[in-house]
């Protein structure tokens, strides 16, 4: 055994200062570095002392220092038995002691306290393994040499390598050390299995021989900036491959640098998670979430126009980019012209129009087979191409990809709404896109069949309107209104086809005197049912019109069968019923509001009545245009209120105005500002009435298309004096003749010779029948315009009543022949009495006159 010098007093300097002298020396003085960078003594805490021939500490290194809290002058001298030992071993320390300087080695575990502290506090107990050297001094003297270890350090040492051990090589993750030149040192079992070998066959290997060139020079950034700076790198993504498998592999990466004991970075710990089947069920459920997304999105935003065209471009605006890359919309031919039932479904190569198409490549064409179609193009499909098929078995099909062309996938998908096939869906997607999968194939299905629901329900709509709106016009008067005394214009805008056509209505009906009758109505609610209501409500009218009844007994009258129409009893049912309490259905209640006038335009007087409408607009010559001041009165179908009159004498060239809300009324614009408006717009009535219509629809802001608008104009042009004979006879049998004497002579005068024996025989007979039946003074009117048109005048309230007069009657015939003769006759009551009367047309037109020859001989 080698002897130490008791007499050296320099000690190791655990601080690092013979590192330093070690880092400046030479590759070949490394062996005789007193303190490697990396030695264990880094990591262990080991110390060294003397004892001399008297058992007292001689020598006390500086890492004795460390481990007892003792410094060197305080130490030397001391017993350390006494010191450091526990007194119930002390007797046995010193035995021990006796045997070293008595020439024997020594090794063992020592239990030691620490003297106690300045303080008065005891001192720190502890464990030593001690190794006792025997030595000499220079003068022969026997003395010791300790170096001592702590255990807790060694213990703790173990510990820490256990754990390491332990979490290196049990970890279900791949663990690498990886050192400062960017090489695997130490792998563990995991990471091998996953890469092929034994952990030791890793050894040397870099981040480039597990990834792609681009990944791992990622990687390998990342590796040196972490040993660089310090900072942990959590849960870093990389992509790669495992050798034998083409399967492209995800891992989560953790770095982190790694310290010798004395602090300085050693290398970098590596520690990955593969997270392949985490990746893929995140992709699932970010699909899954992308798809729900997405059919909420076309929940919100298909079907919400009711037009064809424009619902299958909302499809695609949901669709593209969001799913595909490209998309067309064909549906049949025969869906958008009415048919009910789409033809061709047997074979699947029935004519289609192409509604809609949308592109996310610079509107690129879409690839298929045959030439591209064109929107709005009438195209079919061939009879064993995929997209037939579709249509044929109402399943999707997938259409195989051109060489070469720009789509690499693509979904033919048959629009099915209610067992019923309506169009086609194309979805692709181009190259560099992921091609359709299961789930997509669902997912356009889905968003097919919910496309497919809402153009149905707008064809169905559609075809309602066209239905409704066919009936309306039909129901509306023909043509360009004509009547006496009166130039007529007249506009009806039905509502587009987004919403349900109304039940707004105009009429110009002609009655007996050359009198008119100028209706406009509105009939509350929208629809098919709305446009029947109108229909009966103005047959209605213009029954009642011809009863000749008076404006306020028509809205009466009006009101009673407006109410009838949502009672299943009819008008005498809600008579009955109007009384008694009930729960209305407010879908069977019929309301409507009318402004009916009655012109006369032999005295240039209007009568109107109204029913809840808006007030008609007069413009006189030279004035600004005003409403008329007409009460309201309640819409018909509520009744119980009834209906007033005003009349108003219009002046030779005045224009009048009756229209429904929807010239003056929108959601953007209050009804008050809409009248005003339309009142402002009627600025020069002298121009043609056909400009005046035109340039009120276009000053307007009529938002056209929310609702119906029917518009009336007339200008008054009144009977000039000569056409017009006016006569009163006394109640004797002479007056008879000198009504045929009037009348010759006026018939004369207007040059209408061919009438004259006619007219005397109708006169004739209805003076005959006003001296006979009548009461008072009788007049005689002959009014000349388009037709000629003779009235009878008196004061009796008795109607005549035409009957068959027998064979044998010798009277009874007057009426008969007045009705063979002329081409229109009746009677009307009048506030004093009653007019008979009756018309011929005029010489040349298109209804020739009746030889009364001829007439007379049909009585018998």
């Amino acid at each position: 055994m080698s002897e130490i010098p008791a007499k050296a007093t320099e000690s190791e300097d655990p601080s690092g200062g013979a590192r330093g002298q070690a880092a400046e020396a030479g590759p070949g003085d490394a062996l005789w570095q007193s303190s490697p960078p990396g030695s264990m003594y880094d990591y262990i805490r080991v110390a060294s002392f003397s004892i001399n021939p008297g058992g007292l500490v001689e020598q006390w290194s500086l890492r004795a220092e460390q481990i007892f809290g003792i410094p060197a002058e305080r130490a030397v001298g001391m017993d350390p038995i006494e010191a450091f030992i526990d007194p119930d071993l002390r007797e046995r320390s010193q035995r021990k002691m006796a045997e070293i300087l008595d020439g024997r080695e020594w090794t063992g575990v020592v239990p030691f306290r620490m003297p106690d502290r300045a303080d008065g506090g005891r001192g720190e107990e502890g464990l030593a393994e001690v190794y006792v050297m025997p030595t000499r001094t220079a003068e022969g003297d026997k003395a010791a040499v300790c170096i001592v270890v702590d255990v807790r350090t060694l213990r703790s040492i173990e510990t820490d390598l256990a754990a390491s051990q332990a979490i290196f090589g049990q970890s279900p993750f791949g663990f690498l050390l990886i050192d400062g030149d960017l090489r695997v040192r130490r792998a563990n079992m995991r990471f091998a299995s996953i890469f092929g070998g034994t952990p030791d066959d890793h050894r040397g290997k870099g981040v480039h021989d597990y990834l792609p060139r681009s990944e791992a020079e990622r990687v390998s950034a990342t590796l040196r900036r972490v040993l660089e700076t310090g900072d942990s790198i959590t849960d870093m993504h990389v992509t790669g491959f495992v050798p034998g498998s083409d399967e492209r592999r995800h891992w989560s990466i953790n770095l982190y640098r790694v310290h010798s004991g004395s602090g300085r970075p050693i290398g970098i710990a590596w520690l990955g998670t593969d997270i392949t089947a985490r990746r893929a069920a995140a992709r699932e459920a970010a699909a899954a979430r992308r798809n729900l997304a997405l059919l909420n999105e076309a929940g919100a935003r298909i079907g919400n126009s009711l037009d064809l065209e424009t619902t299958a471009r909302e499809l695609l605006d949901v669709v593209v980019p969001g799913f595909c890359d490209l998309a067309t919309v064909d549906l049949y031919q025969g869906l958008l012209t009415g048919d009910e039932t789409p033809p061709g479904l047997a074979d699947g190569s029935a004519e289609l129009r192409r509604v809609a198409f949308a592109s996310a490549v610079s509107d690129a064409p879409f690839s298929g087979s045959g030439e591209p179609v064109a929107v709005g193009a009438v195209h079919h499909f061939p009879f064993n191409s995929p997209c037939a098929d579709a249509l044929r078995t109402a399943r999707p099909q997938s259409v195989p990809a051109e060489d070469g062309g720009l789509v690499q996938s693509t979904l033919a998908v048959p629009m099915v709404a209610h067992d019923t096939v309506v169009g086609l869906v194309q979805f692709s997607r181009t190259k560099g896109s992921e091609p359709f999968g299961d789930r997509d194939r669902d997912l356009a299905v889905e968003l097919a069949a919910r496309a497919a629901v809402c153009i149905d329900n707008a064809r169905l709509y559609r075809r309602e309107h066209e239905r409704a709106l066919i009936l309306q016009r039909s129901l509306l008067p023909p043509g360009d209104p004509e009547a006496s005394g009166l130039d007529i214009a007249c506009r009806y805008l039905p509502g587009n086809a987004a919403t349900e056509v109304g039940g707004d209505w105009f009429d110009v009906i002609e009655l007996p005197g050359h009198r008119t009758a100028l209706v406009v109505g509105d009939v509350m609610g929208r629809g098919l049912r709305a446009a029947v209501a109108m229909g009966e409500l103005r047959t209605a009218v213009r029954t009642l019109a011809l009863l000749d009844l008076e404006p306020a007994e028509v809205l009466s009258a009006l009101d009673e069968i407006a109410r009838g129409l949502g009672t299943p009893g009819g008008v005498q049912q809600a008579t009955r019923t109007a009384r008694q309490p009930r729960d209305a259905d407010l879908s069977e209640v019929y309301l409507a509001t009318c402004v009916y006038a009655v012109y006369d335009s032999v005295t240039r007087r209007c009568t109107f009545a109204n029913a809840g409408h808006l007030p008609p607009v007069l413009v006189e010559p030279g004035e600004a245009a005003l409403m008329l001041d007409v009460p309201p009165g309640m819409p018909l179908g509520v009744g119980g209120e009834p209906f007033e009159e005003v009349e108003v004498e219009l002046p030779e060239g005045a224009l009048l105005a009756l229209y429904t809300d929807g010239l003056v009324e929108s959601r953007d614009h209050p009804l008050d500002e809409g009248l005003q408006a339309f009142v402002g717009a009627l600025t020069d009535p002298s121009r043609p009435l056909e400009d005046v219509c035109d340039h009120v629809l276009n000053t307007l802001d009529t938002h056209h298309g929310e609702d119906d608008i029917a518009l009336l104009m007339a200008r008054v042009q009144g009977l000039p004096a000569g056409s017009v004979g006016d006569w009163t006879l006394p109640r004797e049998p002479r007056s008879v003749g000198r009504a045929r004497e009037y009348a010759r002579a006026q018939l004369v005068a207007w040059e209408l010779e061919p009438l004259v024996d006619t007219t005397e025989l109708l006169v004739s007979e209805l003076v005959t029948n006003a001296l006979r039946y009548g009461e008072g003074e009788i007049r005689l009117r002959l009014l000349l315009d388009r037709t000629l048109v003779c009235e009878v005048w008196d004061s009796g309230l008795v109607q005549p009543r035409r009957r068959r007069a027998r064979d044998t009657d010798e009277g009874g015939r007057g009426l008969q022949l007045v009705g063979l003769l002329s081409a229109a006759w009746g009677s009307r009551r009048t506030p004093r009495g009653k007019t008979v009367w009756f018309e011929l047309p005029l010489p040349g037109g298109e209804n020739g006159l009746t030889d009364p020859a001829e007439a007379l001989l049909s009585l018998f």
